[in-house]
């Protein structure tokens, strides 16, 4: 099963979500998909569209996954790739009203420059992502918080 999530935004993502379905037309993925689909407008009879998942549901869905596709949310990144998964990232971009800037653009950057996800600026060339799934070896994630708890810690002593 491949898990698409394009996050919970009051806007909606549809080029990833249609990209995706083309590749299911295409036969390129042959395998079930499910899309937390946050509010989009497209309906699909070929994927299970599902507007909005409880963590845990969420969580166990990616669990479940083969590939992960997502948005450039580090929540979501993050709860892949500590979950072991092969993550595909798309950003959301501000020029098609998917957001109110670019940030996720540098999200993607930094992610996939460390190693841990496939990048896909352009989601019309999902099929090559695809195709690097299929070998691809995420980093293994490694969180930051307790160096940045010492940081402050160590901030707050000297002061």
């Amino acid at each position: 099963m491949i898990f698409v999530t394009v996050g919970t935004q009051d806007v909606p993502f549809d080029r990833l979500i249609r990209s995706v379905e083309k590749e299911i037309e295409k036969g390129t993925i042959k395998e079930e998909v499910i899309v937390q689909c946050g509010c989009t407008k497209v309906k699909s009879k070929k994927m299970k569209m599902v507007n909005l998942m409880e963590m845990e549901e969420f969580k166990k869905t990616i669990k479940n996954a083969s590939v992960v596709i997502s948005h450039g949310g580090v929540g979501t990144i993050i709860d892949a790739l500590n979950a072991n998964k092969v993550v595909i990232v798309c950003p959301r971009l501000s020029k098609y009203k998917e957001h109110t800037n670019d940030h996720q653009l540098q999200i993607v950057k930094k992610f996939s420059e460390e190693g841990y996800i496939i990048p896909l600026k352009d989601p019309t060339k999902l099929a090559g992502a695809l195709e690097t799934a299929k070998i691809f070896k995420p980093k293994k994630y490694q969180s930051n918080t307790k160096n940045m708890i010492n940081l402050i810690e160590n901030f707050i002593d000297s002061n």
